[in-house]
């Protein structure tokens, strides 16, 4: 009874019907109560999305595979001390962490959450150390600015871990020796492999006895049941997210694992091939999600003539911006989007997407896609698989009987499972790696670099959701909006369902100022899952385009809400809270968002603005500079970093950061006007008249600019002149406080000694 009670469970989890698993699960406690049956009912409880649940069901438990659940559910809680006591029992300094891989990605988790950088950054090491394949903890590392290169990462170490684990015990070590001589080849197919170092070789031999017991591939199952896969995957796949109907259908990892020996045949299409395509399909799908990625809303450019007039007030939330201004003169946007060079066609193909394709990219390197649409690649890889598993790769059942029965020619096939667990392994890392480079350049704000890598990609990797939308973040980063609008769409195209990257797309359509594509990427984001604080920061930057701060407040407070650890959702917030002229909440709000993320910049960009509008010029410089040093390629920040140096009368430093700034972004206007502002300060009219000129083919119709040279015009008594640039001004339409200013200016043309005082 206890054994079909069981495979019942396991079986409604496989077919995602929770609530029968939970009933039957009941039915199996109270006829068979054992601590391992309480984890399979856990386990239920889990995947129903009822942590607390699975909470009071665990609590007390000791055996290691409870501890690790019952750590799993207070994190889901926000139980985070409890968490931690779960998995690092106080009195027991020597217990080791349960699950092996997973626990230490967890616990990684709990530290990152509670600001134990170092902590955080061991555990997410030492479970890549026991599982190279957990991307998941890569990530975390990418996110936290500590990861080491790709290709250490996934260098030869990480190679023979896979071929340990996706081997039959008593067969690794001989398939080892005969797969040891397939090595120069692997070695010559890895893209950019290099050698681990001495300290990496020493943790995985070091840990090979409890990666046998510890790590989710081979791991026991207590009773049989179907708890155990909780061990490294699937159900760790995202602690941010909140429930919601699409997330819900992804999470099969109540479900056994399949026996060992068919891990043999992972190399997917051509897997009896060494020269072939080989990567698992399902492997990489689980090791490519979508992160929880930081960003900076980087090109909504307070107005400039707000830094001419100290009582000129911001006309929109603050914003890290370059095209307010100019976006709303410019008929093409490209021109103030850009950060300097042209990124049009070179990765994406042209900002049109073709009709009729599903897959429009066609500017890649040395390649032509025009024949080819998804639909394609994925009907021939069915067939590749069906045809190599009934022409050429035994089954695993089979291949076991014929080890057996021929005796003296069992070596053989041991050598040959055993290279094609190595040319799988070597063909998986290698993807792995340009993916994991990509993103590490990425979370680096390298980003040319890191566009440079994704290319670098087989074409149907690129032309995946995740991918594209990485590429469309690089672009955001890099303030080239039509772009990024670009290879967002792509990946709507790609992976309609998937959130990934969408609260960024809202935001790079916001700075576009594409009000329609707006609201109804905000209509279907609701649609899709209005569980998702993704779904609620694209609506909220919907009404904030409109200038509703108020009811854009509330749906990023309702993002917060769904996920209290959702970064971007604080500072938005904030700029709302600043845009009513909140300083106090707005102030709050960023600090949230740096307790969730303490490297997510944006946060302190807030707060700089905050303090630079307080005139509280030391807050805002250190917060300035302190985004700075998190991205230091940004030309916004070392902009306003210039701006509050300025204040602080410490023009030598700001007109070198200016310089900086400039050569950044040599289309972005902020960094020009404020050198000219630092310049008519050390009375260098000439400098600034210079700079305003060249400023002019940049933002042509920029009242500020104007207004300024007719100040420089008046000091130098050249009045005309002066009442010539007042003119343009003021026909450039500015705001109502602008022009009573320049008005005022014009008045007191005559009146020299009032100059400096409105300087």
């Amino acid at each position: 009874m206890e054994a079909i009670l069981t495979e019942c469970v396991q079986n409604s989890l496989r077919h995602f019907m929770y609530r029968n698993a939970i009933f039957m699960c009941e039915r199996l406690c109270a006829e068979f109560p054992s601590e391992t049956n309480s984890q399979l009912l856990a386990v239920c409880y889990l995947q129903n999305n009822q942590a607390y649940s699975a909470y009071h069901i665990l609590k007390g438990n000791h055996m290691a595979h409870s501890r690790y659940l019952f750590a799993q559910s207070c994190f889901k809680m926000d139980l985070l001390n409890e968490a931690e006591a779960a998995l690092c029992p106080p009195n027991e300094s020597s217990a080791e962490i349960p699950n092996g891989a997973a626990g230490h990605y967890l616990l990684g988790l709990i530290y990152r959450c509670t600001d134990r950088r170092k902590s955080a950054i061991y555990h997410f090491n030492q479970a890549l150390s026991l599982d190279p394949l957990l991307w998941a903890a890569y990530e975390e590392l990418c996110i936290l600015g500590a990861a080491e290169e790709a290709a250490t990462v996934f260098g030869d170490a990480a190679s023979l871990c896979i071929q340990k684990q996706h081997l039959p015990h008593g067969l690794g070590s001989k398939s080892m020796q005969a797969s040891a001589e397939d090595q120069g080849l692997i070695s010559s197919r890895n893209v950019g492999a290099e050698d681990l170092s001495p300290r990496h070789l020493k943790n995985i031999h070091g840990n090979s006895q409890r990666d046998a017991a510890g790590n989710y591939h081979s791991a026991p199952q207590p009773g049989g049941t179907g708890s155990q896969p909780l061990n490294g995957g699937p159900t760790t796949l995202s602690f941010y997210s909140t429930p919601s109907p699409m997330a819900a259908a992804s999470q099969l990892s109540g479900v056994a694992p399949p026996p060992i020996c068919r891990n043999m045949q992972i190399n997917g299409p051509n897997s009896c091939a060494t020269g072939a395509d080989s990567s698992p399909r399902s492997t990489v799908n689980s090791t490519i999600q979508a992160p929880r990625r930081k960003f900076v809303d980087e090109g909504k450019l307070r107005k400039v003539s707000g830094r001419l007039f100290a009582d000129s007030a911001p006309r929109r939330s603050i914003r890290l911006a370059t095209g307010d201004s100019v976006a709303n003169t410019n008929s093409n946007v490209s021109t103030v989007s850009g950060n300097g060079t042209n990124h049009s066609s070179k990765y994406l193909g042209g900002s049109k997407i073709a009709t009729g394709s599903v897959r429009p990219v066609t500017g890649r390197k040395g390649q032509s896609w025009s024949n080819e649409n998804f639909d394609e690649g994925i009907k021939h890889d069915g067939y590749d698989d069906s045809r190599n598993s009934s022409t050429t790769c035994s089954s695993p059942s089979s291949e076991s009987r014929s080890l057996d029965q021929e005796g003296p020619t069992s070596a053989a096939g041991v050598c040959l499972s055993g290279s094609r667990v190595a040319v799988g392994a070597s063909d998986l890392l290698a993807l792995l790696r340009i993916l994991g480079e990509g993103y590490r350049l990425s979370c680096g704000y390298r980003c040319q670099d890191a566009l440079d890598v994704y290319v670098k990609l087989p074409q149907k990797q690129y032309n995946t959701g995740w991918v594209l939308s990485q590429v469309g973040k690089a672009y955001f980063e890099m303030v080239d909006y039509v772009e990024a609008d670009h290879a967002f769409n792509l990946a709507r195209l790609a992976s309609p369902y998937s959130l990934e990257g969408m609260d960024v797309y809202s935001t790079v359509l916001y700075h576009l100022k594409e009000d329609m594509k707006l609201s109804y990427l905000a209509q279907e984001l609701i649609s899709t899952d209005r569980l998702a604080p993704q779904s609620w920061c694209a609506m909220g930057n919907c009404y904030s385009l409109q200038k509703d701060h108020e009811t854009a407040l509330k749906n990023f407070q309702r993002a917060v809400q769904l996920d209290s650890r959702f970064a971007y959702a604080h500072t938005l917030c904030g700029h709302e809270y600043v845009a009513l002229e909140d300083f106090e909440n707005g102030i709050k709000s960023y600090q949230s968002a740096l307790r969730v993320d303490t490297r997510h910049y944006n946060a302190w960009y807030g707060l700089g603005m905050v303090y630079l509008r307080q005139e509280k010029f030391e807050f805002s410089e250190h917060h300035f500079r302190m985004a700075f040093q998190i991205n230091p390629r940004s030309s916004v920040i070392m902009s306003y970093l210039g701006t509050a140096l300025h204040a602080l009368k410490r023009n030598k430093e700001a007109l070198e950061i200016m310089e900086k700034a400039i050569m950044a972004d040599k289309k972005n206007p902020l960094p020009l006007y404020q050198k000219a502002n630092i310049l008519v300060t050390v009375e260098n009219f000439d400098g600034a008249l210079e700079v305003l000129e060249e400023l002019k083919e940049y933002a042509p119709r920029e009242s500020s600019v104007y207004a300024l040279m007719g100040r420089i015009y008046k000091r130098r008594d050249m009045y005309d002149k002066a009442m010539l640039h007042f003119g343009l001004a003021l026909d450039m339409k500015p705001s109502a406080t602008d022009v009573a200013t320049i008005k005022a200016a014009i008045e007191k043309l005559h009146v020299p000694d009032e100059i400096e005082d409105n300087l």
